[in-house]
């Protein structure tokens, strides 16, 4: 019976606690194994001095991401969408004006969470028994062991299940983990070359106590060719009290330091958008390189590598092991979409196979 099966989630990102809560939802016992210290993987709010929700990680969403918008309203949780009224700039070169123009209102939005992405994670984790969530417990190996499948983690562990659901990055599951019997050969090949989405990018938020950027009538959105911000965007919360900006930094900065950047972040919006922006309540960043989510250089050659190949849409182990999250699916690889997509695939093809 279904009530009997045990499933074991590795990986407590978006897709890992989707398919723990709709595997809750049909009555099935889904343990999570994370080996970092806190979930959410590649979500991941900031709150600022003022309790800003600032995005270090995933933020924006459009209304073709039906599969998110929809668990969006079951969960509770609202959508707003990003603002952009106003005045933007385009850096393209360091010794001239930038150019300034104005984005027309679309019937295609971006959203924002209302509260922050973190508010989605919260709300999985809230409907998913805690006592089946174990976070600081890196797997390093998967057993089949004839009707079950056995996991080990790093700190001697040992879990049992009917079945195994690999919910994080293709690279690291290659790098990181042995299976007994070993994967097919066309597997193992492959699994260092599916390229990790944010794998490498550095996002960056700043806090600031009033949005002067909009009294100035600038959107705060900015591209740049050559400063050290290559996008930024207004990062206004929904009740517009609290204030910020979020983006992404040039990926040669990752030869500077934190301080180094910081400087040099404050320089160019300085010379944009004038002095007040030069005392952030907070500056801070993420460095997306860390073990969590990349394993030293990939080989990859473009974005999306490999993202939704054929090889990830099997399963192995005699039908106990799958591959999901955001990189196993085609649709909306990378993205909080595709995330979602690839544990409702999940869900249905454990549901099926019992």
């Amino acid at each position: 019976m279904k009530q009997h099966l045990r499933v074991i989630i590795v990986g407590g990102g978006l897709s890992g606690l989707t398919l723990a809560y709709l595997l809750s939802k049909e009555g099935i016992s889904a343990t999570i194994l994370e080996a970092s210290s806190r979930l959410g993987g590649r979500i991941q709010t900031l709150k600022g001095k003022n309790d800003t929700p600032l995005e270090l990680g995933a933020t924006w969403f459009s209304d073709i991401h039906q599969k998110l918008i929809s668990i969006l309203e079951e969960l509770g949780l609202k959508k707003y969408p990003q603002y952009a009224r106003g005045k933007s700039l385009f850096q393209t070169k360091s010794f001239e004006p930038p150019q300034e123009f104005y984005i027309p209102e679309t019937a295609y939005p971006s959203y924002r969470i209302v509260g922050g992405t973190a508010r989605l994670i919260d709300a999985l984790r809230d409907r998913i028994n805690p006592q089946q969530i174990h976070l600081d417990t890196r797997v390093v190996s998967v057993n089949d062991k004839g009707d079950e499948v056995m996991v080990e983690t790093q700190n001697g562990m040992e879990f049992r299940a009917h079945n195994v659901v690999l919910c994080l990055p293709p690279q690291l599951v290659g790098s990181r983990i042995r299976f007994s019997p070993e994967l097919p050969d066309d597997v193992s090949k492959l699994l260092p070359t599916v390229q990790t989405w944010m794998a490498g990018s550095i996002k960056f938020v700043l806090e600031y106590a009033r949005p002067f950027w909009r009294e100035k009538g600038y959107s705060g959105m900015l591209y740049s060719h050559s400063g050290i911000i290559t996008e930024m965007y207004d990062h206004t919360n929904f009740e517009e009290n609290k204030f910020g900006f979020t983006g992404f930094l040039n990926g040669g900065s990752s030869s500077y330091g934190k301080e180094t950047r910081k400087q040099l972040v404050l320089k160019q919006l300085n010379e944009l958008l004038g002095k007040e922006s030069s005392h952030p309540l907070i500056y801070s960043e993420k460095v997306w390189v860390d073990e969590f989510i990349l394993d030293g250089n990939q080989v990859v050659s473009r974005p999306h590598q490999n993202n939704g190949h054929p090889t990830l849409q099997r399963n192995y182990l005699n039908g106990k092991l799958y591959f999901s999250g955001t990189e196993s699916v085609p649709e909306y690889s990378g993205y909080m979409e595709g995330a979602i997509i690839s544990a409702k695939k999940a869900c249905h093809e454990i549901l099926e196979d019992k």
